[in-house]
């Protein structure tokens, strides 16, 4: 989408978000002007916070893969990945503003008080300027708070929750990732072409953010084309055991369920789902159907052959054939000998976004770095033509409605690109009400000073 596009539905804000806020009183700054951890030595640190343990880490150990890709890129280590495709062309290979990048990690658990312990420790004891990462939108949404506290940018990864940028947006964070708002618009449609709109649809929902925001967005859209909600019932995140909550599926009325879980949760559900026969079986005089509104690849290896003829929405696919994520498949092919996941894929974007903030804005100072990114429009890295939005700091591109593959060849292909859903159609207002209304707030951008 060009520019203009962008710009004539009054999506971009003039002027940028300044200020500054409290910083956290253990955070060392080196002088009346300076901001949280500037830079002094020749390199400069980034966070990497990813779930290495707990039930979404398989997503977390693929971020961290990316991560340290990109570290290479920046710093011209390789073949440069999606620097050569990127429509900015800010960074050239050298570091960043004379500096090499270099990085420290820390385990999230895909727990919240686990993610800003290690964000607090990375900030404290390790000067990072940036954390980015995560697989779960709980966590996303803690730590992106303590960054704002703290006066850092936070760079979020894997979060689909409406509220990262809804309620609960910030002024230092900012989410490549798309939501679950986005995700039920682009399904919805494709759902009604599939499955009609004569449908009765039973919710299994992981009881946090994500969950909650996934499932309204779906029922929502769904409703919309005439599907009737039969229940709704929540789910613990790392239940394993989904038995109980399966068994009363099939004498519900409902023919359609609905997983809105995510990581070896999904993997487990859907699993158990298909040993209950909720596949073979038939409701309402239709066919009984299953739905996945999140996918991703590591997920979709995992559930083998349960995830054929499943529809579900993505980010990114690295089946896509345009020439950045040509390029970053490559890449990340030859140093790991596997395809990149979408999680891997928004952590790597948002690597390099940062850094190509700070190199247009001259300045690690977090408040010039937000302006940078603030109605930034580029290309180049996989989804197309994107927008970072100034009032809400949600980045607003094309989605991706999967299926799973019906004769896969390799473990990396057990889903299919169906439909390449246009931005115009996934697109909202910033005060939408899923979001947060009138009164969602960035607040002020906080730089520690």
């Amino acid at each position: 989408m060009s520019k203009s596009n962008f710009t004539r539905r009054g999506l971009l804000k003039t002027g940028a978000v300044t200020g500054a806020g409290l910083a956290m009183p253990t955070i060392f700054t080196s002088g009346a002007m300076a901001f949280t951890n500037e830079p002094t030595g020749d390199t400069v640190t980034f966070g990497f916070n990813v779930p290495q343990t707990g039930p979404y880490a398989e997503e977390g150990l693929d971020e961290l893969r990316a991560q340290e890709l990109a570290i290479q890129h920046i710093n011209g280590e390789g073949d440069g990945g999606m620097l050569n495709t990127f429509s900015s062309k800010a960074l050239d290979g050298t570091g960043i503003l004379g500096k090499k990048a270099a990085f420290v990690t820390g385990d999230t658990q895909t727990k919240s008080d686990a993610a800003r312990a290690s964000a607090k420790s990375m900030i404290e004891k390790d000067g990072v300027v940036m954390i980015n990462g995560g697989s779960s939108s709980g966590v996303a949404v803690a730590v992106q708070g303590l960054c704002q506290e703290a006066g850092i940018i936070f760079m979020a990864g894997l979060t689909h929750s409406n509220d990262t940028t809804g309620k609960d947006r910030k002024a230092n964070g900012f989410r490549h990732f798309f939501n679950a708002y986005m995700s039920g618009a682009a399904l919805a449609p494709v759902l009604k072409n599939a499955y009609g709109t004569d449908r009765r649809a039973y919710h299994l929902t992981a009881d946090y953010t994500w969950g909650w925001t996934q499932q309204e967005s779906i029922q929502n859209a769904t409703e919309a084309l005439g599907w009737e909600t039969v229940n709704n019932v929540m789910t613990p995140v790392g239940a394993g055991d989904f038995s109980s909550y399966i068994t009363p599926v099939l004498n519900s009325g409902a023919d359609v369920l609905i997983l809105n879980h995510y990581g070896g949760d999904m993997v487990n559900s859907l699993t158990q789902s298909i040993q209950f026969g909720l596949r073979d079986a038939q409701a309402n005089g239709k066919n009984f159907e299953i739905v996945v509104p999140l996918y991703s690849e590591l997920m979709a290896a995992g559930a083998g052959e349960n995830i054929k003829g499943v529809y579900g929405s993505m980010n990114w696919n690295w089946q896509l054939t345009d020439a950045g994520t040509q390029a970053f498949v490559k890449s990340f092919g030859e140093k790991y000998g596997r395809p990149p996941s979408g999680s891997a894929h928004t952590c790597y974007v948002q690597t390099l976004l940062y850094a190509d903030a700070v190199t247009r804005a001259g300045s690690f100072n977090p408040c010039a770095v937000a302006e940078a990114l603030e109605g930034f429009e580029f290309d180049g890295m996989g989804n197309g033509p994107t927008l970072y939005r100034a009032e809400d700091h949600q980045c607003f591109k094309d989605v991706l409605v999967m299926k799973g593959a019906e004769n896969p060849t390799t473990e990396y292909d057990t889903l299919e690109i169906v439909e390449v859903t246009p931005v115009d159609q996934v697109m909202y207002e910033p005060n939408h009400p899923m979001f947060g209304g009138d009164e969602a707030s960035l607040g002020e951008c906080n730089d520690g000073a």
